[in-house]
This record gives structure tokens, sequence and C-alpha cells, in this order.
């Protein structure tokens, strides 16, 4: 039997191509299984900026630096995943490409997350006077623009399988934090949807943007867009104290209920793993714990 982790010790992870990365403490690993069926490893030790210097680790900054941080960690994990997951016949995406990709889905991302919404806040803004409400609206667009994008994921085979992989790794991480032995039978019985999963905490970022976009007034189109991508860290501070309170306190009714969107967006974003893929998961999480 496994020791049972404090509150605060916190593990993580992102699904991979064919494989789940976990991160625990200053150690991150990397487990693909390989055409052959064969698992290999990508192990190293890290320290977060935010144990490297103090002022980085203050709560509501913490969150930015973090999420700067495993968005790189996580481009070169999947770099990793493409390389050892992908035959010899399947085109290996240069490094280059990865980044290229990375740079051109973030301008996607602020056109359809930032620009789109903003635009439409400028058109209504002169029919709607209450401002708390015009803000509800433009999350409102913002929310369905998102989901649209999560329902269209759906009819990517490749993608419903990294889902069944991103089921594997919460899985694995709730067997861990509730103490039991990593073995495919102990996680098989946990759920596919965790309460600090990136899912969730992209839905905190959408709610705490409208609170946050409601202080910038009536702005010109073109003004609320630069203050609304100035103010990003500030959401992402904000939303990854949430996530943080939501996963240290789940038994609480409370916090259960403020969880409760973010597991139901998980539905769609995770699948139940086959037990193969319960194994890379288990695999990644034993390299750092």
């Amino acid at each position: 039997m496994s020791t049972k982790p404090k509150p605060e010790d916190i593990a993580g992870g992102q699904a991979l191509i064919e494989g789940v990365m976990m991160r625990h403490g200053n150690k991150i690993a990397a487990a693909v299984r390989r055409p052959d069926k064969e698992i290999v490893f990508q192990q190293r030790d890290y320290i977060p900026l935010t144990k490297r210097y103090k002022i980085l680790g203050w709560m509501f900054v913490r969150g930015t630096i973090t999420l700067f941080e495993m968005m790189i960690i996580g481009i070169k994990c999947l770099m990793f995943s493409a390389e050892v997951a992908l035959s010899e016949e399947e085109k290996k995406p240069a490094g280059w490409e990865m980044y290229l990709s990375f740079v051109i889905s973030f301008a996607v991302a602020i056109f359809f997350f930032i620009v789109v919404p903003a635009f439409f806040f400028t058109k209504i803004k002169f029919i709607i006077s209450n401002l708390i409400l015009l803000n509800i609206l433009e999350g409102c667009v913002r929310l369905c623009i998102f989901l649209c994008f999560l329902g269209a994921t759906l009819l990517i085979k490749d993608m419903r399988r990294t889902y069944m992989y991103h089921g594997a790794e919460h899985k694995t991480v709730f067997a861990w934090e509730q103490g039991r032995e990593l073995t495919v039978d102990n996680v098989r019985a946990f759920s596919t949807r965790h309460p600090r999963c990136g899912t969730s905490f992209i839905l905190f970022v959408m709610i705490v943007s409208i609170l946050v976009f409601s202080l910038l007034g009536r702005p010109d189109f073109i003004h609320r867009v630069i203050y609304k991508i100035l103010l990003l860290p500030v959401v992402a501070g904000i939303s990854y104290e949430a996530i943080r309170f939501t996963g240290k306190y789940n038994h609480s009714k409370f916090v259960q209920l403020l969880s409760w969107p973010g597991l139901m967006l998980q539905k769609i974003t995770t699948r139940e793993p086959s037990d193969d893929q319960i194994e890379v998961a288990i695999a990644a999480m034993k390299k750092v714990i």
C-alpha cells in the first residue's frame, strides 16, 4: 500500500501522442508507447521558476508563470512523443514545425476567444446598458466558440485516442492521491474527470474573464482587444488559484458545486482508457514519485 500524499503535494500531467507526461515536485517524465509496444521514457529534473525566485511564487503571480512553463514543457514532451510513437512511414514533424504550429494555434485562439467576442461586445454595447449583462453575453459567445471547438475535436480519430490517454492520466493521479498501489486494476476503478484538469482551468478562465473584463467599461474595439490581452496574466493568475482551491478542497460540497461544470466539460476531453494506456500512465507516474 502506498502512502497517501498530503493535500499540498500535487502531481499532474498531460496526454501525449500515444503517451502521458507526469510532473511531481522537481521531476518530469514522459512515457510513450512505440509502434512495437515498448514503452520509452524521457526524464529530467526541473526546478520551477516559482521555486527558484520567491517573487514568482507569490499567489496570483505563480499561476501565469506556471502556465507559461507548462506550455513550454508540454511542447517539448509532444515533440518527444511524436518522434517515438509515429512509425517510419509517418511524417515526423521537425522541431520548428511544432513551434510554428503552437504560434499559429495561439494566434487563432486570440482571434476566436478575444477578437471575435470583443467585436460582438462593441456591436451590442449601444443596445444594452447593463455592463455586467454585456460581459456575460460576451462570455457566452466565447463559451459557445469553445464548445464548438471541443465538439469538433471528437470528429478526429487521433484526438479521441488522445482523450483516452487523458483519462488514463487522471485515473492514475487519482489513485496516487488516494494512496493506492499503482496497478492497472486499482487505477481503472477511479474517475477520468479530475477537478485540477486543464479543461476545468479553461472554464475558470472564461468565468473569471467576465468579472475582470467588466472593469474595462465600454472602450472601442481596438482598445478592448488590447486591454483584454494585457489582462490575460491577471485572469490566468486568479483562475490558477481557483483551480488549486477546488483540487485541494474537493471533498467540500461547495467546492464540488464549483467544480461540477468543469467536470461535465471533461466528458468531452477524457475517455475511458484501455489497460495498456493505463499502463503507460502508471509508468510515467512511477518515474516522478
